[in-house]
C-alpha cells in the first residue's frame, strides 16, 4: 500500500471515529445513554452500524469515548487560561455550562448515579477535571482560615452547575447571566477572583 492510500485510509477511519462520537454526543443528550442504539448512532452518523464495535469495542467504549473527548476539550480550555484567574476559570465552567454538551450531561445524570452503571466512573472523570481546572486557580488565592482548595472548588463547581440545571428545567424563572453575575460580584466580595 502506498503512502498516499495509508494517508488516506488514516483520515477515513479518524473521520468516521468522529462522526460517531459526535452522533453518540447528541443521542446520549436526546434519548439517554440506555435509549439509544448502534443503530440509532449509524444513521444520525452516516457511517455503517458496524464500524461502531470496529472503532471502539462496545457501547461502554463509545460512552467512554464521547465522555474522554469532552474531558479533553474542558483541559484544553483550562490550559489556554491565566493560571492564576479563577474568575475565568469560572466563565471557562460557565462557558461549558452553555454548551450543547451540557445537555448530554445533564440527561445522563440519573444514569451516573447508580454505582453499577457504566457512566459512574466517566461522570466521576468530568467532574474531576472541572474542579481540577477551578482548583488551580483556587490554590493562588489566599483562602479564609478553614477552607480549603479542595473544598471550595467542590463548593464553587456544585454551585455553577446547579444554576444551570435550575435554568435548564425553568428558563423563564432563573435568568441565567445576572445568576452568574451575582457569583462573580460575591466572590470579588470576599478577595477570591482577584478582580
Amino acid at each position: 500500500m502506498t503512502t498516499s492510500r495509508a494517508t488516506r485510509r488514516a483520515e477515513t477511519t479518524q473521520e468516521s471515529r468522529r462522526l460517531l462520537v459526535t452522533a453518540a454526543t447528541e443521542l446520549f443528550a436526546e434519548r439517554g445513554y440506555r435509549q439509544t442504539t448502534f443503530e440509532d448512532i449509524a444513521c444520525r452518523s452516516g457511517v455503517s452500524r458496524g464500524s461502531i464495535p470496529w472503532h471502539f469495542g462496545n457501547k461502554e467504549g463509545l460512552l467512554a469515548a464521547v465522555v474522554e473527548n469532552v474531558v479533553a476539550t474542558i483541559r484544553a480550555e483550562g490550559d489556554a487560561m491565566d493560571p492564576g484567574e479563577l474568575g475565568q476559570a469560572l466563565r471557562g465552567i460557565v462557558a461549558f455550562t452553555k454548551s450543547p454538551s451540557t445537555k448530554l450531561f445533564i440527561t445522563l445524570m440519573a444514569e451516573a448515579v447508580e454505582p453499577d452503571s457504566a457512566l459512574h466512573k466517566w461522570y466521576g472523570d468530568l467532574h474531576k477535571a472541572l474542579r481540577d481546572q477551578v482548583r488551580t486557580r483556587v490554590e493562588r488565592v489566599e483562602l479564609p482560615a478553614g477552607v480549603g482548595a479542595e473544598e471550595l472548588s467542590t463548593f464553587l463547581l456544585g454551585a455553577v452547575m446547579g444554576i444551570h440545571q435550575q435554568w435548564r428545567v425553568a428558563p423563564d424563572a432563573v435568568d441565567l447571566e445576572r445568576t452568574y453575575a451575582t457569583v462573580g460580584v460575591l466572590l470579588r466580595a470576599v478577595g477570591l477572583t482577584g478582580e
